[in-house]
């Protein structure tokens, strides 16, 4: 390169950096649309609106919640991915994001090439929930069930793919048992059928069965982190009766990919200004919501670790979608 071409290139690229700072500096200077690809109501959304919240109130803008659901979360996954790179259009999303297009022939995007992470906001440990009719009350009765009846206890779960999914199948494997495996279009018909009786058990975030088992409509032995949950102290761990037994949910939030680097670690900082207020903690601790404050490189580090094990258990569990 010449001597004038090399300082031109220079110069444009001081240019460019300085246009980003800027950018970084005065964003958001319009209201940021934050899509959930689930309907409302959720764990996710829950988390997702509060989060919205607190991010508007700190960086003096709106940001708008736009639930777009429709296949497995794909949707609105998608228009993100589609998006322009300008931290005008955000995705809140759960761990199926990165593990239905495992489990699709053609995935309409590719998790790493088509986003930029930003920020793991919270882990929701999974309960493992059962109608109360099912002749067990602990993760050891429960084993001793299933392997008196293989293939006849039904559990529930809400997508395939879905963390509740995979942890379902990891306990198969984990505790040698063989269970009926009967998906759902969403954990409300399937709670719905849990409490009828119509499937015996369902593993999904502890926040979508605590008020039924408060009301005594269904009865929660187990939850699937490594540690019991704050909010659930009397809730034992999976890993109590099967050693190293672990799984979580998690939520985080990307943008489109290419989004410049100076708003991606100005809007982790503000994600972790968030996590840090006791509004948000007093809101999600008690219900069992783990807060995961962090660097975006450890948010990369984190999908990568848990993408991989998430392709071992589709990969042996021949889950498709």
């Amino acid at each position: 390169m010449r001597r004038r071409d090399l300082i031109q290139a220079s110069l444009a690229a001081a240019t460019l950096a300085a246009t980003a700072t800027v950018s970084a500096q005065s964003y958001p200077s319009r209201p940021v649309t934050v899509v959930i690809p689930f309907p409302p109501g959720g764990t996710l959304d829950v988390v997702g609106r509060l989060l919205a919240q607190k991010l508007g109130e700190q960086m003096g803008q709106a940001f708008v919640v736009d639930n777009r659901p429709g296949g497995l979360a794909t949707i609105g996954s998608s228009a993100v991915a589609k998006s322009t790179a300008d931290g005008y259009t955000l995705l809140f999303n759960a761990s199926v994001f990165t593990t239905t297009p495992m489990t699709m022939a053609t995935p309409p995007y590719d998790v790493v090439r088509d986003f930029s992470p930003i920020a793991l906001v919270a882990k929701a440990p999974l309960a493992v929930a059962l109608n109360n009719d099912v002749p067990a009350n602990d993760m050891r009765s429960l084993i001793a069930h299933a392997k008196a009846n293989p293939g006849k206890l039904a559990f529930a779960i809400g997508a395939a793919g879905a963390a509740g999914h995979l942890a379902t199948e990891s306990l198969k494997r984990a505790a040698g048992i063989d269970l009926l495996i009967v998906p759902y279009k969403g954990t409300a018909p399937a709670f719905q059928d849990l409490v009828g009786g119509q499937v015996h058990g369902f593993i999904d975030p502890i926040l979508g069965s605590q008020s039924l088992a408060k009301a005594g409509r269904l009865k929660v032995i187990a939850v699937t982190s490594g540690e019991r949950v704050p909010g659930r102290p009397d809730v034992p761990t999976v890993a109590e009766t099967i050693s190293g037994y672990e799984f979580t949910s998690w939520y985080g939030l990307w943008g489109p990919a290419n989004l410049p680097s100076e708003l991606v670690q100005r809007l982790n900082a503000e994600v972790n200004k968030a996590l840090a207020t006791a509004d948000v903690r007093n809101r999600l601790v008690p219900q069992g919501i783990l807060l995961t404050p962090g660097s975006v490189d450890e948010f990369v580090r984190f999908q990568q670790d848990d993408m991989a094990r998430s392709a071992k258990i589709i990969k042996d569990a021949n889950i498709r979608s």
